[in-house]
């Protein structure tokens, strides 16, 4: 295939050219060091989540296929590198703690780093080649979403898995050493593996947990098949039956994204780190309520209603169904409900792990409270270049407080500092571990770029 060959002129064409040339020198200083921020956040998150009992689950089921040497974040299992894949990217994203990239609307990280670290572990690359490969699946995987132009949510589909895919793919056949040719063929393999549904939603079912997880295990299975000389269709994006005509049909798409700017705009300098352990379309919800709260003094017996305005795309994941909404059945339907979030924030002058506690859940003052709020549409919503949220606080002596985050907290134009990122870190590996294994993984995460062999940066990641 030559350069001037159609398929070099398609997305996956201009992807491919770029993801093989890339080299870790390309990459800006800042962005590297973002990158290994993101990474502390992930890996610290992944710890976190080993206090619940969802890792435990998903780690028999992957331990009841396959046996292998791949380290796991977090845990002392070993498994084969794509069941390690699928585990890690469950650890990262199971509490929905993690980054996301906002216009995007995927959570770039959770995909990404579990395919690059499997791929580089059997590659016997280093931490150089592991740092390069995660950057570039964090760009491939947000211009995707990018493409979507917000729209996956509104039909059911999860950009997370289906984005995540791709830049999966692209990361493993980075570091499998695949040619231009062969990453075009990597993404349109992924393409026909790409998908992931919303329907937890409606009954608080664990699946999204697992999306980032197989949107890794995806990767690297479609990197091995185009390393082999597998087929795949070139116009995987922008084709008749391609990803937008189909996951999207009929709807507004902006394919271009995919190509603009890669190599100067990166994306990852976007991606937003969470403040909240919730769904990040309600943190500018909780920050208003916490800062009028605060202001004024509130307390629930203050307050005769409240009034929230969303964006109707957003609004369907956290408002929807009602029943699931404003009275949540267990945290994951919690993370996921704006009234909850804004009644318990009201409530407790706070929001972390522990408003997500089953003694939370079944507090009266919360859920008296959460019936007092209603969700009306958001026409001056900036969705999704940003994930904005407006509160309107009625209080029995009849005012009226209004608050406007026009802009979440994390955003690229309100970014978490690193330091900030290294204390959430910190308080997350707390949760499960002592000081020196802190201490362990945040050398090993912070010296991500040496020549030292990737597995040995894995082993380091390990729990014990």
């Amino acid at each position: 295939m030559s350069i001037e060959s159609p398929a070099r002129t398609m997305m996956s064409g201009r992807i491919a050219e770029f993801g093989a040339a890339l080299e870790y020198g390309d990459i800006p200083a800042e962005v590297l060091e973002r990158a290994r921020h993101l990474v502390l956040d992930a890996v610290g998150l992944a710890f976190a989540s080993t206090a619940y009992g969802f890792p435990a689950v998903a780690r028999d089921a992957l331990s009841a296929l396959s046996a292998g040497d791949h380290p796991v974040l977090a845990m002392p299992d070993r498994l084969d590198p794509r069941d390690a894949a699928v585990l890690n990217g469950v650890l990262i994203h199971g509490m929905d703690f993690d980054d996301t990239h906002i216009p995007a609307v995927t959570h770039v990280t959770a995909a990404a780093l579990p395919a690059a670290l499997s791929a580089a572990t059997t590659a016997g690359a280093t931490t150089r080649d592991l740092l390069t490969a995660y950057v570039l699946g964090v760009e491939v995987s947000a211009r995707v979403g990018l493409g979507g132009a917000g729209g996956f949510h509104d039909v059911g589909f999860h950009p997370t898995a289906v984005a995540g895919a791709f830049g999966a793919a692209v990361a493993a056949g980075k570091l499998a050493g695949l040619d231009a040719d062969r990453l075009v063929a990597a993404q349109g393999i992924v393409g026909s593996m790409s998908a992931g549904l919303l329907e937890f939603l409606e009954d608080g079912s664990w699946t999204k947990r697992q999306h980032p997880g197989w949107a890794a295990m995806c990767g690297i299975t479609a990197a091995s098949f185009a390393r082999f000389g597998w087929s795949g269709p070139p116009a995987v994006y922008e084709g008749r039956f391609g990803l937008f005509n189909t996951h999207l049909a009929g709807r507004e798409t902006d394919p271009g994204a995919l190509g603009a700017g890669l190599g100067t705009q990166w994306e990852l300098m976007r991606t937003a780190v969470k403040p909240y352990p919730i769904c990040h379309f309600i943190h500018a919800f909780a920050d208003a309520v916490l800062d009028l709260r605060a202001e004024h003094g509130l307390r629930p017996a203050d307050i005769a209603a409240v009034r929230c305005a969303i964006h109707p795309v957003p609004g369907k994941v956290v408002c929807e169904p009602a029943e699931a909404k404003w009275a949540p059945r267990d945290e994951y339907d919690a993370k996921f409900s704006l009234p909850y979030v804004v009644s318990a924030a009201l409530s407790r002058g706070r929001f972390g792990l522990a408003e997500l506690e089953d003694e939370a859940l079944h507090d009266t003052e919360i859920l008296d409270l959460a019936r007092r709020v209603s969700v009306s549409p958001d026409d001056e919503s900036a969705f999704p270049r940003a994930y904005s949220g407006y509160v309107e606080i009625e209080l029995t002596d009849g005012r009226v407080l209004t608050r406007r985050e026009q802009v979440n907290r994390g955003h690229d134009e309100r970014p978490l500092t690193n330091a900030e990122i290294a204390e959430k870190f910190a308080g997350s590996m707390a949760l499960v571990t002592d000081e020196a294994t802190t201490e362990r993984v945040r050398t090993a995460i912070l010296g991500l770029g040496d020549d030292t062999p990737a597995r040995d940066f894995a082993e380091a990641c390990r729990g014990v």
